[in-house]
């Protein structure tokens, strides 16, 4: 199997990941945790997964000069990227909250013709635009998990998650040509957890954890150790191999995985509109991900 197939399936690890990821998160905050004392939870329990792993992987040293690039790198692809998520997820359903986090592909693809100089194919931009289709049907007539309240501050925040998430792809793209992403991401996340101390320490600190249910604290868990530490090293992986856009179209089979994910619960139905949007879905992540002379 040729790494581009490794990374392919590792970006579709991740959006199931993620997908699983909007409803367990929503079951721990905001009843049993405030959502900036859940993210110091998530990045300090990544931080030292991140540290302990290292020591299993490559010995290389980090230029000097690419520590700035890793603090912007931890300031968009943790600090601003979590912190905006969940405090935004946390007015609202996760299906609604899903509704910005889609123009991300869209975003990233920006970024990059601007950034990165990247070519804007015809074929990606249709593929692009058809998962967003797609995920758009889904979103619309999927099952919605309560009322959005702070409708135009959730909006203002999932879309700096968007945006942040778009600067974090293309940023780490540089250091994963250069490094090993087991030398320079427990630097990320130790840069990162540093960002978020001041914003999550007095939630944390509120957190009555005699009474937090013990299925609850399995939520915790997967989300440290799944949604945070598996899809960001997993992120890497593909970083390496895809480009920043095809990377980003993946987050079109979050909503997917995640209605794929309610129906096995019975929080969901399975009907032909749901179905024909999983169908241009994964028609346009086939377009993007194509390889056609390049990546």
């Amino acid at each position: 199997m040729s790494k581009r197939t490794w990374a392919l399936i590792a970006a579709t690890i991740v959006s199931i990941i993620y997908g699983m990821s909007f409803t367990i998160a929503k079951d721990v905050m905001p009843l049993y945790i405030k959502p900036f004392g859940f993210i110091l939870i998530r990045v300090f329990g990544a931080t030292l997964l991140f540290w302990a792993i290292s020591f299993f992987g490559p010995k290389e040293k980090i230029d000097k000069k690419d520590f700035p690039r890793i603090i912007v790198a931890a300031l968009f692809g943790v600090a601003l990227n979590m912190l905006t998520f969940f405090k935004g997820l946390s007015y609202t359903s996760p299906i609604s909250g899903a509704v910005i986090m889609v123009t991300t592909p869209m975003i990233v693809l920006i970024l990059s013709a601007i950034i990165m100089k990247e070519r804007m194919l015809k074929r990606k931009v249709f593929g692009i635009v058809l998962g967003l289709i797609g995920t758009g049907f889904l979103i619309l007539y999927g099952k919605s998990v309560g009322n959005a309240t702070n409708a135009s501050l959730k909006n203002l925040l999932v879309f700096i998650n968007a945006v942040s998430y778009g600067f974090y792809l293309i940023i780490v793209k540089k250091l994963m040509d250069k490094y090993n992403a087991f030398t320079f991401v427990k630097w990320i996340y130790t840069f990162g957890l540093l960002m978020v101390i001041p914003f999550g320490y007095n939630e944390f600190q509120e957190i009555e954890w005699q009474s937090i249910p013990t299925i609850i604290l399995w939520d915790i868990v997967f989300v440290v150790v799944f949604t945070t530490f598996i899809t960001y090293l997993f992120n890497l992986i593909s970083m390496r191999e895809l480009k920043p856009t095809t990377v980003a179209v993946f987050i079109y089979l979050q909503p997917l995985f995640a209605t794929i994910f309610a129906i096995s619960l019975g929080k969901d139905e399975l009907n032909l509109i749901k179905i024909s949007a999983a169908v241009l879905i994964f028609a346009g992540v086939y377009l993007v991900t194509q390889k056609k002379n390049v990546q």
